[in-house]
């Protein structure tokens, strides 16, 4: 009968967060809308293998720190990936990893077995074997910013919010990766095309 309640009246995320603190198990709601987005964002960043961890790490974070999400800072999508930018933070080493085996090597899917080529495959979709060797010289903070826009399409608010920095920090670090990917690939890419459409 409860269940039929929420159907009936839909809520928006933040309530869902409040009501949770009472009832948790509404918190799954949460978990149900948001989980696929946050997988594709986290295995492009890491590889299939790190996802699933780092994602039900991140909402693990999310579920015991729900008492403190203030909707009036972000969204609940804009604070789980911000949740999920820090966990990967923790993974910066492999990360860069990643991103140079793609750029060794692009995708091959004859050879399977080697964890920097399943990786390599997942990020294929987004990064250019180029462009994955140039991501991989930017610092962990520009990067967190210009995948934060041009995987997950967040606002330059919603990522000062979710990573807990100035707004004006999210422009220069945005800016200082767009000219050295700039500078390493000698002109335009698909990244930074998408990036700039995800500004508005």
């Amino acid at each position: 009968m409860t269940t039929m309640s929420w159907a009936a009246h839909p809520v928006g995320d933040a309530e869902v967060i409040q009501l949770s603190l009472d009832e948790s198990e509404r918190f799954s709601a949460i978990f149900d809308t948001y989980f696929g987005e946050i997988h594709r964002y986290v295995a492009q960043r890491l590889g299939a293998d790190h996802a699933e961890d780092i994602v039900a790490e991140t909402f693990l974070t999310a579920f015991r720190k729900r008492a403190r999400y203030d909707p009036s800072l972000a969204s609940v999508r804009a604070w789980l990936y911000g949740i999920a930018t820090n966990l990967i933070g923790k993974h910066r080493r492999f990360e860069v990893r990643t991103l140079r085996a793609l750029g060794r090597y692009g995708v091959d899917t004859d050879i399977p077995g080697h964890e920097e080529q399943v990786a390599a495959q997942v990020s294929a979709e987004s990064l250019r074997p180029s462009l994955a060797a140039a991501m991989a010289g930017l610092n962990q903070r520009d990067r967190d910013v210009l995948l934060l826009v041009a995987l997950a399409g967040l606002s330059h608010e919603e990522i000062a919010t979710a990573l807990d920095i100035p707004y004006g920090t999210v422009g220069s670090r945005l800016n200082r990766a767009r000219k050295k990917l700039r500078a390493t690939l000698g002109g335009t890419n698909p990244i930074l095309e998408s990036e700039e459409a995800g500004r508005g």
